[in-house]
């Protein structure tokens, strides 16, 4: 090797994305082969929906405006000057710079929308209109058009224009109100849970509508997904009880449930979780801290009872666990087969090497040699997982190629 090459060769930098498996050659399921979607979003919730379904196969032409996706900035911290915020949520892509306010940019966005599948876009309606980018204008574009709009509150109703954020989500939702302590203010989740949600959704319905179009005639489809509503049904275990019996439920630091014992308990070092949810386990574990006579009160007989008796139970746990250490009572529990496991923190997850096994971790390279941390798709068919095949691109690298390939296929 030259001194040259050498330089060029990127330098070990200590952090923890170099300790990842490298993928060398990328293949997704495939299931969506063929299938181009044109993704205008931004932020989070968008490109997170485009991403899975290039996870299945699907072509992803990410259109920008000349700033870029917002999330491009959202930074520090950066990798390779690129936000990892965005890198998170883009794999698989290719980034077209368009500018949608200049005749020769609308008519570039109008010829890859009548080369498409899909559409998805997070404006809000009235801008969609305003833009010429609703439905009811593209789907004269391209007949069969399965076009995706997710926004804060849906395509209709009086909020339908307000601007949106996953924080706001969550507050409408409820979630924030039911998540921290009783003394504590509410508490954001510690990740954008509405916007992975709204993104998840959307990818859901995207595919229900590709495969429904191969059975109705190619008919197109108008997927209208809102923030609020998919972080608000993701609540339904806690609305349900309200609805039916009217119980409100309060912060409570994770200690309340529907199941009497479900919570996080100390032990003589580290914390642990712990889930009683039938009776076989709340039998199995006190046999296995070894006082089954405990379990086998009248008091404790059945889950109703040990909820109106859950202090008394959880005093009792905690004094038992606090006497050995997390590692002794997982090894306990595990042979038990109790459900129990470590409160890990972000690096012990990423560190976790049967997850890495499983390609939930790992990276790839860009076309610059540059290793590319991602997080898989999580999900296995036939037991194998979807790699990335194409780093999360740079700003505008294949406006060139993607609209010469459009000109030469008119």
């Amino acid at each position: 090797m030259t001194n040259k090459a050498r330089e060029q060769q990127p330098q070990p930098t200590g952090l923890p994305y170099e300790t990842l498996p490298i993928k060398a050659s990328g293949q997704t399921f495939g299931f969506l082969d063929g299938i181009r979607v044109l993704d205008l979003t931004t932020s989070v919730a968008g490109p997170y929906a485009t991403m899975l379904l290039s996870d299945f196969g699907a072509e992803i032409i990410k259109v920008e405006r000349p700033s870029g996706d917002d999330a491009r900035t959202w930074g520090p911290p950066f990798l390779h000057e690129q936000a990892l915020w965005f890198a998170a949520v883009n794999r698989n892509k290719r980034s077209v710079v368009i500018n949608a306010q200049t005749e020769q940019g609308r008519a570039d966005l109008l010829a890859l929308v009548r080369s498409s599948d899909v559409v998805v876009t997070n404006q809000p309606p009235s801008v969609q209109k305003k833009l010429g980018l609703d439905y009811e204008t593209l789907k004269q574009e391209r007949e069969g058009l399965i076009f995706v709009a997710i926004t804060g509150f849906g395509l209709d109703g009086e909020r339908a224009d307000l601007t949106c954020y996953d924080l706001i989500a969550e507050g409408y939702s409820g979630i924030m109100d039911i998540t921290g302590s009783a003394d504590a203010e509410p508490q954001k989740i510690g990740a954008p849970a509405a916007d992975m949600l709204a993104g998840q959704d959307a990818a859901m319905a995207t595919m229900a509508a590709l495969a429904g179009r191969r059975h109705n005639g190619g008919e197109g489809q108008c997927i209208d997904i809102s923030l609020v509503e998919s972080m608000t049904r993701f609540l339904s275990c806690r609305i349900s009880p309200y609805l039916g019996a009217g119980e409100i439920p309060e912060r409570t630091s994770g200690r309340d449930s529907v199941i009497a014992i479900y919570q996080p308990f100390e032990t003589a070092d580290q914390p642990i979780t712990l889930g009683l949810g039938s009776d076989a386990i709340w039998g199995r574990f006190w046999t296995a801290v070894g006082d089954p006579e405990f379990a086998a009160r009248d008091a404790f007989r059945t889950n109703a009872l040990r909820r109106e008796n859950r202090s008394e139970i959880v005093a009792r746990i905690q004094d038992i666990l606090q006497q050995e250490s997390r590692a002794h009572w997982l090894d306990i529990f595990c042979d038990a087969r109790v459900p129990a496991g470590p409160i890990n923190r972000v690096d012990e997850v990423a560190s976790d090497e049967l997850l890495r096994e499983r390609d939930l971790f790992y990276a790839i390279k860009d076309d610059e040699g540059r290793i590319i941390p991602q997080i898989g798709l999580g999900i296995r068919i036939n037991g194998r997982s979807s790699i990335a095949h194409l780093a999360p691109p740079r700003l505008g690298a294949d406006t060139q190629d993607v609209l010469q390939e459009l000109k030469a296929s008119e």
